[in-house]
């Protein structure tokens, strides 16, 4: 009649216990938090006394995995970016005029003189010919430096477009090729915000796209949307380019292919280089803060096996010339090449501090964001505020606990006290659950939790009216109860797999918040039906066995 096998009954208990161990560095939130920051800081290459004390706060043979906090609990900044991916388009242009230059001067016979003219539409390369006969020859050549879109949707495309107007040849990217120089951006911009925002050691960020051009940053726990965009604001844009001249006169016409740039440290200095650089920040492969030969603050940096190529072939070429470091369209020094630098290494110098070459030196090592980010929307959320939250949701956890425990023991009496005791056990199980992910509980994931609540009890409800009514069919007590657990199964089921199925949804099409209430739904009926259907079921079968009375009341 009533039995469960005793493996049975030892994985029902081990699965319980497992639950609440998981769960267990919840109730000791702080304690566990600074251990798991001081042995991230271990790890790192932090060893110290401090932080080795606070490593021995929690017991390492324990688990440490805790529920994180989310932005509208813990407090934190928000911010809103909108990427400026036509910037990439004019970069690409600006990179590929020096290759249209050379080719069409192997032609010079047919095209004539060439001249780079400035154009209206951004992203557009215009290039005027004195022989307005040889455009088609020109258009041939140009073409000839087009290559395969690397994209799914671009296969078979090619990535620029050439047209003639009269004497001037007219070079843009293709459509496809946009598309995917859009989609290459969003996702360096968000990998490079993500290496940067990790860079400080902030906890759980939630760093998405958002629609075309935008990327949603929400970093809990830091001090402010100030503080969030000074990490994530500055591009970090470094180019080393070739020096043509030197000047004082910001009005200096700097020619075609060149352009006017100030140097950092020198108020009212500025340096004519050409456009396209020999060597940019994306092929750094490291950066790091070191002293140079006169000990002032500098940055070590090399070069990934192309931009050691690059850097070596043009200081070899070039020895005895000035070249420029740029960073953020702004000259940070440009020494005069002593001699071959060859493996790809070297050092900037300027007048850092200690501070500012580390600051620089995390900047380059996240890699240099792709385009300019204008921030469209930006929040603050106070500790004050996030503990207001925390505060609520217990409150409302709580009269929500209460009231069904209340409201299962009136009405099931000694049935409804074991609901209840499952019903606290699912609560330690959802939280041993949040835990081992790693997952970060919300405000919206809190209601999740008060709605699991209520659910939760929902199946035992179901299966003691059942229990019920077997008893008034004059069935003896061990009958009713196993009858009451087979009837309504089908119904728990049921309906627990139709609000998991919707749980699933909202975490696929939702964001946010949504996935944060979605998540704890889900995981609150997963526990919720092990619960009822298990351990509330082993509860009353071994009172039952203990007991073995001749009549029940449910």
């Amino acid at each position: 009649m009533l039995q469960v096998d005793l493996w049975k009954r030892v994985l029902i208990w081990m699965t319980v216990a497992v639950g609440l161990i998981l769960a267990t560095p919840n109730v000791f939130y702080n304690r566990v938090e600074t251990h798991n920051d001081a042995v991230k800081a271990i790890d790192a290459g932090f060893d110290t006394t401090e932080n080795r004390d606070a490593a021995a706060t929690w017991p390492s043979f324990l688990p440490s995995g805790l529920v994180n906090l989310g932005l509208d609990l813990r407090g934190g900044a928000h911010l809103l970016a909108e990427v400026q991916v036509v910037e990439v388009y004019e970069a690409r242009m600006e990179a590929l005029w020096p290759e249209v230059r050379d080719v069409l001067r192997d032609a010079r016979d047919t095209v004539g003189t060439i001249r780079l003219q400035p154009s209206a539409t951004k992203g557009e390369l215009r290039v005027k010919i004195s022989e307005a006969g040889g455009i088609d020859r020109a258009m041939e050549l140009v073409r000839g430096l087009a290559q395969p879109v690397v994209s799914l949707t671009g296969a078979g495309s090619t990535d620029i477009v050439v047209r003639g107007e009269d004497d001037v040849i007219v070079v843009s990217l293709s459509e496809a090729e946009q598309q995917a120089m859009d989609n290459r951006t969003m996702q360096q911009s968000l990998e490079i915000i993500r290496r940067r925002i990790d860079e400080v050691g902030t906890r759980e960020p939630t760093i998405q796209r958002q629609g075309y051009d935008r990327i949603l940053i929400q970093v809990p726990g830091i001090g402010s949307a100030a503080e969030l965009k000074a990490i994530i604001g500055t591009t970090a844009q470094l180019t080393f380019q070739p020096v043509i001249s030197r000047t004082t006169d910001a009005s200096e016409r700097p020619g075609a292919g060149n352009e006017l740039v100030p140097a950092l440290d020198d108020e009212g200095v500025f340096y004519v280089l050409e456009q396209a650089p020999v060597v940019t920040g994306e092929e750094l492969t490291n950066a790091q803060p070191a002293f140079d030969q006169n000990g002032r603050p500098a940055v070590n940096f090399n070069f990934n096996p192309s931009g050691a190529r690059k850097f070596g072939d043009y200081t070899a070429n070039n020895i005895g010339s000035p070249f420029a470091i740029v960073l953020d369209n702004e000259v940070i020094s440009a020494p005069v090449i002593q001699s071959h630098i060859p493996g790809g290494s070297g050092i900037i110098t300027g007048n850092f501090t200690v501070e500012e070459s580390t600051h620089l030196a995390v900047l380059l090592r996240a890699g240099a964001l792709p385009a300019k980010m204008v921030f469209l929307e930006e929040r603050t959320i106070g500790p004050e505020l996030g503990q207001d939250s925390i505060d609520a949701g217990k409150i409302a956890t709580m009269v929500a606990f209460v009231a069904v425990l209340v409201f299962m023991a009136l009405s099931y009496g000694l049935f409804g006290i074991f609901a209840n005791i499952a019903l606290i056990l699912n609560i330690a199980l959802i939280f041993g659950l949040l835990s081992l992910i790693g997952a970060t509980l919300t405000l919206p994931g809190i209601a999740g939790i008060v709605l699991t609540v209520g659910m939760a009890v929902d199946a035992n409800v179901l299966v003691f009216e059942r229990i019920r009514e077997e008893l008034r069919t004059a069935k003896g007590p061990a009958r009713a109860i196993e009858l009451g657990y087979e009837k309504a199964l089908s119904a728990i089921v049921d309906a627990n797999i139709t609000t998991f199925i919707t749980a699933v949804i909202l975490y696929v099409m939702g964001s946010g918040p949504v996935r944060g209430f979605a998540i704890t739904l889900g995981f609150g009926i997963l526990t919720s039906v092990f619960t009822a259907i298990f351990v509330t079921r082993l509860l009353i079968i071994i009172w039952f066995e203990r007991r073995r009375p001749k009549t029940i009341e449910v």
